[in-house]
């Protein structure tokens, strides 16, 4: 049987692409043009000033959204009716001298009217079933990851789609090819992709899923490629393979030929990527790029498999492994298993108190891994897990890499799952044009917590990151991203060699879209809106940082009305998952009791425009270290048994799934009848570790040690992800966060009378 080979499809290559060249990169300049001519002046505001509503006067975030009540309904109207119109012209000026194959006499045709009764017939059922849908645009709505889109997120959608490009072949997507690589690019600087050596490069995908498994794809590749590399080289020149020198972690210079295998599975990624292209690039050595591609990619894992390429390459090597944490997606065991590496090879790190991975415990586990070489393809960090919104300590991640590691010339790749959390990156950026972020001067509403704030200053330092714009960036599904700090990369996933960045069209890399990632078709539709919303929201702190540094406020806000709401109610207790942060603002405070204490005596009681209104700030200092990472919080409720909190955990799990019984979304329920609609998940302790599960057990069932009179091994929780920029907000004379929370607690106070009047409910 032959050999796959890395052809070109016609979709990549061919006449047709070169035409386009003039035109793409013509509308990639004037993009860049226009964007760099509109570059914001930096602000000399203060933190008060900003806090007082100097910034916030400029009521932008309003005009972003359709809004709860439909209040932009004629401005979204205006735009859609817009870009339809427009297409309906675009149709008829083309070719107008063509005639029509729809003639106006068919417009009384029988079978014509029928068709148009049953559309009509067919569009009404279903605009009214989609009624019985998630409210997400309610600012009672604070379940699942997805809110209310942007208005030009959603404009830009329907624009594009009407033209129904596939930006998988630019010859099919001329222009929304164009508007993908743009906001790819903008997406690499707000993560903190600014360097220009390596050049960065990302592309969309239909989700963080997707983005995940492709990152592990390239991480494993890359882990065994130098093997492939050395091989074809030694058969085409064996003069110069054996003189072939190549970096070690460590910085000092060895053959290639006389490095071992397991060397040879911790070269530098750089290095690694970079391989291929030294040979090709200097002018001494007499090697065609095509023969050199073939030789690689006959002994590629690409085309070997792991099987065949484990016999050829890795005896005595143990098994290969990813390093995840215990709060990973789904996603990242799912790429394991498809990727031959295996979901078993994917080992978890506990985690610590706060939901984070466990530094100490990620150490040990590599040392025990180079004990029994066995390679380590990646490490992957999350910013932002999608149970409890928790930022992994990943610049702890990567200073272990290279630092630790790098000096025993160990290495592995690190990626970066910012799914969820990407877009708060937004929030350390002036501009998408500077260079270092912005860490001091006016923030953007409620700025992250030190200790967060320094895992997105490294985001720039992972090798992959996810990130999704259908998630914090409020757009339109499917619209998830990956960005490759170093754009060559990305070729250890294609069927060709790492030193070809593009096609014999000459046409701008960058562009070349098909060629990379798991997907075929994707939607044009999904960058148009993208694009549309990034043009109007910035990827800074003046757009997408000014929406999420008000979410940020309002899941602290929303953590404190609980603390306010378990000191006032008589038989609840309210279990926020999150410590307090005993650091910042709350340094001074020696345990969390001594925390709360200065809660109670500086923040219980204080109204939204109590907080802003205070210009020393520190009741918003406080505020930031007291709740979640990022704007996801898991909670849980327990009641008091004879004047004791019950602490029987199995009788605590069934109370808290009876609350959620009520306020979580049921397909057999009317919409209209939920006053509050939150989420819900399970903290199991073989998944997170006994760290965290002990703790958290602990300050909810109110014991002494981590034992209690069950054998629960996992714990019930409710889940708000709050992505409402308004709640907190006075309306109507109060916060509407007093509002949701006065309405789970009414819940969970029903709940409670019903298990006392009958407490088998416990038990059923």
């Amino acid at each position: 049987m032959s050999k796959l080979r890395p052809t070109s499809t016609p979709d990549y290559s061919g006449q047709g692409l070169k035409t386009l060249k003039q035109r793409v990169n013509q509308l990639l300049a004037e993009k860049t043009v226009a964007k760099s001519n509109g570059k914001r002046a930096k602000t000399t505001t203060t933190l008060q000033d900003l806090l007082a509503g100097q910034e916030e006067a400029k009521r932008n975030v309003e005009a972003w959204f359709l809004g709860p009540r439909s209040e932009n309904l004629n401005f979204f109207m205006e735009l859609v009716q817009e870009a339809i119109n427009n297409h309906a012209y675009w149709r008829r000026d083309f070719h107008p001298e063509d005639p029509s194959p729809i003639p106006p006499t068919v417009e009384l045709n029988p079978g014509y009217l029928e068709a148009m009764d049953i559309i009509r017939i067919e569009f009404c059922r279903l605009v009214s079933d989609l009624k019985k849908s998630a409210p997400f645009f309610s600012m009672r709505y604070q379940g699942h990851m997805t809110w209310d889109q942007t208005i030009p997120g959603m404009a830009g959608y329907i624009a594009a789609m009407l033209y129904n490009q596939n930006n998988v072949a630019l010859e099919a997507s001329p222009i929304t090819t164009v508007l993908e690589a743009k906001v790819a690019d903008e997406l690499c600087r707000m993560l903190g992709y600014r360097n220009p050596d390596p050049e960065p490069w990302g592309h969309l995908t239909c989700g963080g899923s997707t983005a995940n498994i492709e990152a592990l794809w390239g991480a494993r590749n890359l882990k065994f490629y130098p093997l492939s590399f050395r091989k074809a080289l030694t058969e085409l020149d064996p003069n110069l393979a054996a003189n072939f020198e190549v970096k070690l972690p460590s910085g000092n210079s060895v053959k290639l030929a006389e490095l071992e295998t397991w060397a040879m599975l911790n070269l530098p990624v750089d290095e690694v990527i970079a391989l291929a292209s030294r040979v090709i690039d200097d002018e001494n050595n007499n090697i065609d790029a095509g023969a050199l591609n073939d030789a690689i990619s006959q002994y590629s894992m690409q085309n070997m498999g792991f099987m065949d390429f484990a016999r050829e390459f890795l005896d005595g090597i143990g098994s290969p492994v990813i390093f995840v944490p215990g709060s990973k997606h789904y996603s990242l065991p799912k790429g394991a298993a498809i990727l031959g590496v295996g979901a078993d090879n994917m080992l978890s790190i506990p985690l610590d108190i706060h939901g984070r991975m466990n530094v100490d415990d990620l150490k040990e586990e590599i040392d025990e891994c180079l004990e029994n070489k066995r390679p380590i393809i990646a490490v992957v960090g999350v910013l932002g897990s999608t149970e409890e919104g928790a930022v992994d300590p990943l610049a702890d991640i990567l200073d272990l890499r290279d630092q630790t590691y790098h000096s025993q010339n160990i290495e592995f790749a690190v990626h970066a799952d910012a799914a969820w959390g990407g877009y708060f990156a937004a929030m350390l950026w002036e501009t998408l044009e500077d260079i270092q972020p912005k860490t001091s001067g006016p923030a953007p509403v409620l700025p992250m917590s030190s200790y967060v704030t320094r895992q997105y200053e490294s985001l720039g330092r992972a090798d992959t990151i996810t990130v999704d714009p259908h998630k914090t960036g409020y757009l339109a599904y499917p619209a998830g991203a990956l960005c490759y700090r170093n754009m060559a990369m990305r070729s250890l996933i294609a069927f060709e060699a790492p030193y070809i960045n593009s096609d014999a069209s000459d046409i701008d890399p960058k562009l070349l879209l098909g060629t990379y990632g798991i997907e075929g078709s994707k939607p044009g539709a999904a960058a148009a809106g993208v694009y549309l919303s990034h043009a109007a929201i910035p990827p800074t702190r003046h757009g997408y940082g000014k929406i999420l540094g008000r979410t940020m406020y309002n899941c602290e806000f929303f953590h404190l009305k609980l603390l306010e709401a378990s000191d006032r109610e008589p038989d609840l207790d309210i279990i926020p998952a999150p410590h307090l942060n005993l650091e910042g603002a709350l340094g001074g405070c020696q345990t969390e009791a001594e925390a709360m204490s200065l809660l109670r005596q500086k923040l219980f009681g204080k109204t939204h425009q109590e907080l802003l209104d205070n210009l020393d700030g520190e009741g918003l200092d406080l505020l930031r270290e007291t709740g979640s990472d990022l704007n996801i919080i898991t909670y849980a409720f327990n009641y008091n048994v004879n004047g004791q909190r019950n602490q029987n955990l199995a009788e605590v799990n069934a109370f808290n799934k009876l609350i959620y019984d009520r306020v979580g979304i049921k397909p057999d329920r009317d919409i209209d009848t939920y006053q509050v609609i939150v989420s819900t998940t399970d903290f199991h302790k073989e998944v997170y570790g006994e760290v965290f599960f002990n703790d958290y057990k602990q300050r909810l069932l109110g014991l002494d040690s981590a034992s209690d009179n069950s054998d629960e091994t996992s714990i019930s929780v409710l889940r708000t992800v709050i992505m409402d920029p308004w709640i907190t907000e006075d309306l109507d004379g109060r916060p509407f966060v007093d509002v949701v929370v006065e309405e789970l607690c009414k819940v969970a106070r029903e709940v409670l009378a019903q298990v006392k009047a009958n407490p088998g409910l416990l038990r059923q």
